[in-house]
């Protein structure tokens, strides 16, 4: 009896053992062979390249009256949109946006942000000062990073284009056409190398730009923007191999 009853102890083990094991031994198959390619460099997301050549050279003048040009963001990525201060419709939204993202991304040391008024012969270097002040004073933001600036009409339009995105004069019947000044709302994001970055879609297809009026496409920059960061790391880690 007493034998009958130590084999039925047994039988129970087992059967609790046997699923225990076999969990175990999933789970090392796991660790040592799915786990490193997971890690491998390959399969780290990256963000598509939108254009193929940097942005060209640029010369203009921020609220400081300081000269912004290319060398200003080497090894830097920014921000870039474009806008006017007596804009009635999507500017005010999209500089709070833009406000909102030099806060967030405070974190990053080589992140900086870039708004080029397309209303020169209005938007002098004083009045994108108090304009900038308009949204920094309520957060206390630090401005060193985010340069509001001006110049010649051509060249901020010309600029633009390079950006692949739009911004002159001419009739409109969503962006201020009582102004004579058309632009989109667009944040472009652009990679230390000058190079034109940006996530995907819900089915795959580079973005290109980011909607600067839109809350979510908003969000959706700032987790492409830490990508884009880990990237240039791998990237410099590798570099040093």
């Amino acid at each position: 009896m007493r034998k009958l009853v130590i084999n039925k102890q047994f039988r129970l083990v087992l059967i609790l053992a046997v699923p225990i094991l076999i969990l175990l031994v999933t789970r090392w198959h796991v660790v040592e062979n799915l786990l490193p390619k997971i890690s491998e460099k390959d399969n780290l997301p990256t963000l598509a390249k939108i254009t193929e050549e940097p942005i060209p050279s640029f010369q203009f003048v921020n609220q400081d009256y300081d000269t912004i040009t290319n060398e200003s963001y080497t090894d830097k990525i920014y921000i870039v949109d474009f806008i006017f201060t007596t804009c009635p419709t999507i500017c005010p939204k999209m500089t709070y946006h833009m406000r909102h993202l030099v806060e967030e991304l405070e974190k990053y040391d080589n992140v900086a942000f870039l708004s080029h008024t397309i209303n020169p012969e209005y938007d002098t270097p004083d009045v994108l000062k108090e304009y900038a002040q308009q949204f920094s004073n309520k957060r206390k933001i630090n401005m060193s990073r985010w340069n509001f600036v001006t110049g010649e009409k051509d060249s901020i339009y010309k600029i633009a284009k390079s950006y692949l995105t739009i911004a002159g004069e001419g009739e409109d019947n969503v962006n201020h056409a009582d102004f004579g000044l058309v632009h989109s709302g667009d944040f472009i994001l652009v990679d230390n190398n000058g190079i034109i970055r940006s996530g995907y879609d819900h089915v795959g297809n580079p973005i290109g730009s980011y909607d600067g009026t839109s809350v979510q496409a908003v969000k959706d920059l700032i987790v492409d923007v830490g990508v884009l960061v880990k990237e240039i790391k791998r990237n410099e880690k590798n570099n040093t191999k």
